[in-house]
Order: structure tokens, then C-alpha cells, then sequence
């Protein structure tokens, strides 16, 4: 059989893909379930983006189906067993700060500009358009290929948790969800909300009164954007010059204005995911630290005071005596990306803790547990998604690595990382791509972004993947 020129079948449709990818790229798919309806029980955006994929797949001859309205697949080829890939096209908020409108998708300097456009609907584009380089190229199969595409994968999974109770498991599979060469080990992930208990409000000791605190949107968001509304006795300029001097300091941006007795300070942090959150700098634990030196009532005290003393500049766990680290999978990660307090409710921290592969999250939530009772917090809303680690000597890897250095000329690293991709739901699944060496990772961040010729770059891979795995 003559040789496939991968990247040539890829130019012949480039100006298609780069077209379909934009509209695809033009809805704002972001969870909103204050806004659900029975066909859209996720939100009408997310829905509509599924719609979107499942509409080209039928105009282009694959096999379509919808499954409960939160996810579906598109398929094509004969035989038992099954290769799957899975892909998502919810986004995570737009946020603050873009240089253009984060839906728009324009094209500026070779790359692609667009919530989603790294994060996972580029990608998704990629792997779809490989599917259909395969598919019209005829090529003999062994494997039915199958694109799984989910819609809620930046918050609970509902949408493959579903989808498997009723579909097939695929034999093996790749996420393009994350980084290239390979990742055959994510991390652990356990999502919490830490928060403070019932206890008398006491307002003797307390010239500053904070009247609601709130700062992220995410767990799995580096928060970008604090506010902080609160009373002030006599000393309401020095508490102010205090505020400008410590934001100073920590060269962040930042605003106040003063509404009858009321003074709102807001804080602008920089926003990254949150598997690592040195990448980006928490608004919120900013704000909170400087609240946590004011002279504040006991209810307050002990929250703010709780979040500088565990969080503030410490996002390995270090300080809640819980760090971790192995050679496989690197540090235990904690990122806080959700805070609100308010004197009639308390205080709540929402968190994701990203574990290594060898440790035990029984144990760490033990440790937990025994440390917030001593604070007077406790955990609520707990998941756990297991850790996953696939072995170098399995066949998808084998092939893998073996398309992506004939693709690109380097050798293929296996790596690890802290996200979680739908590659986990699979018992031989790993991420693969799109994000190559070098380059930067600024998915969930503003001015999100994705080369054109990574973009065709990584179809190029997907479509020799996918011939080599269903042979």
C-alpha cells in the first residue's frame, strides 16, 4: 500500500477545518444550570455546542447519537472491538482581561483567539477532521472508531458518567485534552468545599466588619478577581492606605470606592488552571490575607485567618500537613478556587487537591478532617477521581509513540500531569495532545489561544493515530 502523506490530506482541507473549528469556537458552551431545561439539562450553550458536532458528523456520514442531552458520539468502521476518543466542547468562564471577544475566534499572528480554542474544542476539530481524513481515505479497519464528546468535563463528569451507563466501554482510546508526547499518568483529583462552622458572632474587638467576601468561580480556577465589602469605625483611611500599600507590595492590580459606610475593595489576581497553581496568582487568598491582619470579630477572624494560615503562598499542602510527592506524578497540588463569606452564613473554601498517582486519599482526607475540626471547619461535598496510570509496554502506547515520533521527528517522553482528562475513564486510555513542547499553556486563561499549525499539526497525528490503533 502506498505510503499516506497524513499532512498533505491535512492541507487539503485546511481552510474547512480552520472554518468549522471557528464556529464551533463561536458558542459560549459554559455550564449554566440556573438556566436548564429538560433538552438542555446543562445549559442551553453546552447543549448547543454538542448539537453543533453531532450536525457535522451526520453531514459528513458518520453515525450519530445523542445520549440524555449531556453527551453523544460520532462513529464510523466495523468490528468487535471499539477505539474511542473522547473529547469535550464545554468551556470554563471567559473571565476578565481579553484583547478581543473570547468567542469571536479571530485569527491574529498564525494563531486562533477563543475560550476553548486549546481547551478542548481545537483539539476536538483536530481529532474530528482526522476521523475524516481516515473515513474518506477508505482505509481497511479492524476497529470501530468512535468520537465520544462530552459536556461537562470542566465540573462533574455528569455527562461521561452517564453516557458509559448506557454505551459500550471502547477497548482503548486517547483524550486530545492535554499535552503531547504522552501522558500515561494523571493525577488524583479530590474536589472539596472546607467550611466553617456555626459559632456566636462577637463584634467587642472588631473595627472592621466584613460584610461578604466572595472571589472564583471554579475549583479548578486559579481565581483572578476578589471583592470584599466591609464597614469601618473611626480609621477608615488608614485601613485603606494599609490596602493600597499591601497590594503594592505584591504588585497586583487593585480598586476601592466607598459607598456610604460601606467600603468595597476588589482585587485582580491572575487566572490559570488550577492542577497548577503556581502558573497564576490567587486574587482571593490576596484579599483574604489582608483581611486576615485587620482587627476583625472572632467569626471573621477565624476564617480569614484560617485561609492565610493554610493557603496563602503554600499550594502543596505543606502547612495542612498533607504534601506529597513521587517519581511518577510530581507534588500534591492544592488550588482553593471558590471563597465566600458572609456574617450570616460563614465562611466556605472550595478546593481541588491534585494527588499523585502512589498516594492514598483516604489517609490524606483523615488528615483532613482531623486538622479542621481542631479549626472549626469540616468537609463537605467530597469527590474523588482516582488517579490513572497506564503502562509503557501496552500497545496504545507502543503505537503512540511510534506515530508521534515519525509525525514530528522527536523522541516521544511519557510525562504526567495534574489535570484529569476523560482518558481516565478508560481502563487503556491516555491524554494525547494537542499542546506541544515549548509551548505555553495558557488554557483556562485570558487571551486563550492555539496555532493554526499546531492545529493541522495535531490532526496530522490524530488521523495516523487513529489508522495505526483501528488496523
Amino acid at each position: 500500500m502506498k505510503k499516506i502523506d497524513w499532512m498533505q490530506e491535512v492541507l487539503k482541507r485546511k481552510e474547512a477545518l480552520i472554518k468549522d473549528t471557528q464556529e464551533l469556537l463561536h458558542i459560549k458552551s459554559v455550564l449554566d444550570e440556573e438556566n436548564a431545561t429538560e433538552d438542555a439539562p446543562l445549559g442551553k450553550g453546552v447543549k448547543e455546542a454538542l448539537d453543533y458536532m453531532l450536525q457535522l458528523g451526520e453531514r459528513d456520514g458518520f453515525l450519530p447519537k445523542n445520549v440524555e442531552n449531556v453527551a453523544g458520539h460520532l462513529e464510523f468502521g466495523e468490528g468487535e472491538e471499539l477505539l474511542g476518543i473522547l473529547c469535550h466542547v464545554d468551556v470554563v468562564p471567559e473571565g476578565d482581561g481579553w484583547s478581543s471577544d473570547p468567542y469571536a475566534a479571530e485569527i491574529r499572528d498564525g494563531k486562533i483567539f477563543a475560550r476553548g480554542a486549546l481547551d478542548d474544542k481545537g483539539p476536538t476539530m483536530a481529532a474530528y477532521y482526522a476521523m475524516k481524513i481516515v473515513k474518506e481515505l477508505g482505509l481497511p479497519l479492524n476497529k470501530r472508531v468512535r468520537m465520544i464528546i462530552g459536556t461537562d468535563e470542566e465540573s462533574g463528569w455528569r455527562c461521561v458518567d452517564t453516557y458509559f451507563k448506557h454505551e459500550e466501554m471502547p477497548t482503548l482510546g486517547f483524550a486530545p485534552d492535554a499535552d503531547f508526547p504522552i501522558i500515561n499518568a494523571e493525577k488524583g483529583i479530590a474536589d472539596m468545599d472546607m467550611v466553617q462552622k456555626e459559632m456566636e458572632q462577637d463584634l467587642s474587638d472588631a473595627s472592621v466588619k466584613v460584610v461578604s467576601f466572595v472571589s472564583g468561580k471554579r475549583y479548578n480556577m486559579v481565581p483572578d478577581h476578589a471583592r470584599a465589602i466591609i464597614m469601618v469605625g473611626d480609621n477608615e483611611e488608614d485601613v485603606i492606605k494599609q490596602f493600597i500599600t499591601f497590594m503594592q507590595q505584591k504588585e497586583l492590580e487593585y480598586s476601592y470606592y466607598k459607598n456610604d459606610e460601606q467600603i468595597t475593595l476588589e482585587v485582580i489576581g491572575l487566572s490559570a488552571h488550577g492542577m497548577e497553581p503556581r502558573n497564576g496568582r490567587n486574587a482571593g487568598l490576596y484579599l483574604a490575607k489582608f483581611l486576615a491582619d485587620q482587627p476583625l470579630d472572632k467569626k471573621a477572624a477565624r476564617y480569614f485567618q484560617f485561609v492565610s494560615r493554610y493557603f496563602y503562598d503554600d499550594s502543596r499542602g505543606v502547612n495542612l500537613g498533607v504534601a506529597y510527592s513521587d517519581d511518577i506524578s510530581g507534588d500534591l497540588t492544592i488550588n482553593p478556587g471558590k471563597f465566600s463569606y458572609t456574617p450570616e452564613s460563614g465562611g466556605r473554601i472550595g478546593m481541588t487537591c491534585r494527588y499523585p498517582v502512589t498516594n492514598n486519599m483516604d489517609q490524606t482526607k483523615a488528615k483532613l478532617d482531623a486538622l479542621l475540626e481542631t479549626e472549626g471547619f469540616y468537609i463537605d461535598h467530597f469527590s474523588d477521581s482516582k488517579p490513572h496510570h497506564v503502562d509503557e509496554k501496552e500497545f496504545l502506547i507502543q503505537t503512540l509513540k511510534k506515530v508521534y515520533e515519525e509525525q514530528t521527528g522527536e523522541k516521544a517522553e511519557l510525562i504526567a500531569i495534574g489535570g484529569g482528562t476523560y482518558a481516565r475513564s478508560l481502563k487503556s486510555g491516555v491524554a494525547f495532545g494537542p499542546l506541544f513542547p515549548g509551548r505555553p499553556d495558557i488554557a483556562h486563561q485570558k487571551d486563550e489561544y492555539m496555532f493554526i499549525e499546531d492545529l493541522l499539526k495535531a490532526t496530522a497525528i490524530y488521523a495516523q493515530a487513529i489508522y495505526e490503533l483501528a488496523q
